[in-house]
């Protein structure tokens, strides 16, 4: 196994005094703009997102960011400090829903497709299995086993440079998905368990697909 890579001393930034000599003060309109609650267009903004990104730390650091998504507006406005995330159906590590009860510090990141804005909400989270409260998120009449409710203590605009550089949205820029392994055969191969036979590589993928379906909710 290979070593991993070591930043040398004489380049590593060491204390935020030096961090900043390499910029320019912050703006004041980057620091007005971070409020303390949603107000009507951060509000109306979550409402349009269909996903969002959560990032969450284990009681010793450890950083986990995961994925989370569903038809735009599973994310809920309570009130303009407090929202709610439905938990569903995944992997069962629940690194995410660990952390929380650790460490209940969260960051969001809420994406919508086709703007370069980007909404990012800091908080504190707490996990919830009040059946009142996971009635209000049932899909196709299945109810979360628990929601993820957030009390906001920051939330801002992102601009739109990330998007505009990674030209995320550019159909012009579209990969394609057939050019690396699927995600079966990654995980397996990464893991040396994967089958000689293609076509039981097949019958994975297929298998994984119909388990897409059957377990979405």
């Amino acid at each position: 196994m290979s070593e991993a890579y070591a930043v040398k001393p004489d380049h590593r930034l060491r204390d935020e005094r030096q961090l900043r000599s390499l910029f320019e003060p912050t703006h004041d309109l980057a620091v007005a703009k971070c409020q303390t609650q949603l107000g009507v267009h951060a509000q109306a903004f979550i409402k349009r997102s269909p996903f969002l990104c959560i990032g969450t730390q284990s009681a010793d650091g450890r950083a986990d960011v995961s994925p989370r998504g569903d038809p735009a507006g599973f994310v809920q406005v309570l009130d303009p400090k407090t929202i709610v995330v439905p938990d569903r159906p995944g992997n069962n590590r629940l690194d995410t829903l660990s952390n929380i009860i650790a460490n209940p510090a969260v960051g969001l990141l809420f994406i919508i497709p086709g703007f370069d804005d980007t909404l990012r909400v800091n908080g504190r989270a707490q996990l919830s299995t009040d059946p009142e409260l996971l009635a209000r998120m049932a899909v196709n009449g299945k109810v979360p086993k628990l929601a993820i409710v957030v009390a906001i203590d920051e939330v801002f605009l992102h601009c739109a440079k990330a998007f505009r550089r990674s030209h995320l949205w550019d159909p012009d820029h579209r990969q394609d998905r057939r050019e690396m392994p699927s995600l079966m055969q990654f995980i397996l191969e990464e893991t040396g368990a994967a089958p000689d036979n293609v076509d039981d590589m097949r019958k994975l993928d297929e298998g994984l697909e119909q388990a897409y379906v059957k377990s979405m909710y």
